[in-house]
């Protein structure tokens, strides 16, 4: 099914078409992994038919500049129901939704049913469905799936990372910050942090050959996995923007931690993710960074 986007002089044609997820593929998808592309691929063509009509979408403002749409509640209720049907009894922790009990407490689904809604609602398609599954507190599985170019990054504890199921990811092999692209979240309207942002910011600027602002947290830790990223940092994130993205990435063979070197990404929602080399040598300008916000806020004597 092809959704057309129509405005400013540009054209978008956005296919959910999910065959080349099963096409070539490296090895074949497990049970679990099928229930979240189904789940995902029927969420992805709500959200493409909203994409393709993104001017006309009735929108309510969530926060200072942070909408949330029509579609992000259509997509999860979609979520919901597909995910609960394939699991019975699983919990679930959503954007919208939040935190369902279910009958089977060893089993928590994680799901984000639109990461990077602004980009959504301004037509631009970097924007993401992301699924993970929480085993005893433990992220055993995930799923980031761009419906907008049929990207679906997966990952299973212990089986790798893969692109549409056929591409083995493996995390960029440059360990040099200044020949590395590192990937970022600006702090936007309404959220703190800026001040210590603009100093990590410059810090990794002066640093390495470039940022990048993409927008969509899931895809950031996808891209970091798939090397296109060298590394990510961000700040004031949620557990639905980072679970599925941890374990792709620690499966592609990267790093991620918060920003504290630590293992509490989900629950201080600041992380830190790239190869051995970038992850430390960012972990190490972001205390820099952080020490010198610290000692500009201390009064004098």
């Amino acid at each position: 099914m092809l959704a057309r986007k129509e405005g400013a002089g540009r054209r978008l044609l956005v296919s959910v078409s999910l065959t080349a997820l099963h096409r070539n593929n490296v090895m074949p998808a497990s049970a679990l992994m099928n229930v979240m592309i189904a789940a995902a691929r029927k969420a992805a063509r709500s959200l493409a038919r909203d994409f393709g009509e993104v001017e006309q979408l009735q929108v309510s403002l969530k926060g200072p500049a942070n909408f949330v749409s029509a579609a992000d509640h259509r997509a999860e209720e979609i979520l919901f129901t597909e995910l609960s049907r394939a699991r019975p009894g699983y919990g679930f922790l959503m954007e919208e939704r939040g935190e369902v009990e279910g009958a089977d407490r060893t089993h928590r689904w994680i799901v984000d049913p639109l990461d990077g809604t602004t980009n959504f609602l301004h037509g631009i398609p970097i924007f993401a469905i992301s699924i993970a599954l929480e085993r005893e507190g433990e992220i055993v599985a995930g799923l980031i799936f761009n419906p907008a170019n049929q990207e679906t990054f997966t990952a299973e504890r212990g089986k790798g990372a893969y692109l549409n199921d056929r591409r083995r990811l493996r995390v960029a092999a440059r360990t040099e910050l200044s020949a590395s692209v590192i990937g970022t979240g600006i702090p936007h309207s309404g959220r703190a942090g800026h001040d210590l942002f603009l100093k990590e910011l410059r810090a990794v600027m002066a640093a390495s050959a470039g940022v990048r602002r993409m927008g969509a947290a899931a895809l950031d830790l996808a891209w970091t996995a798939a090397g296109r990223l060298d590394g990510f940092w961000e700040r004031g994130l949620h557990p639905w923007d980072l679970a599925a993205g941890m374990i792709i990435l620690r499966e592609a063979g990267g790093y991620v931690t918060d920003a504290d070197g630590r293992d509490g990404i989900l629950t201080k929602g600041s992380v830190v993710a790239g190869n051995e080399a970038i992850h430390r040598g960012l972990l190490k300008l972001l205390k820099t960074a952080g020490a010198e916000t610290d000692l500009a806020a201390t009064p004098a004597d």
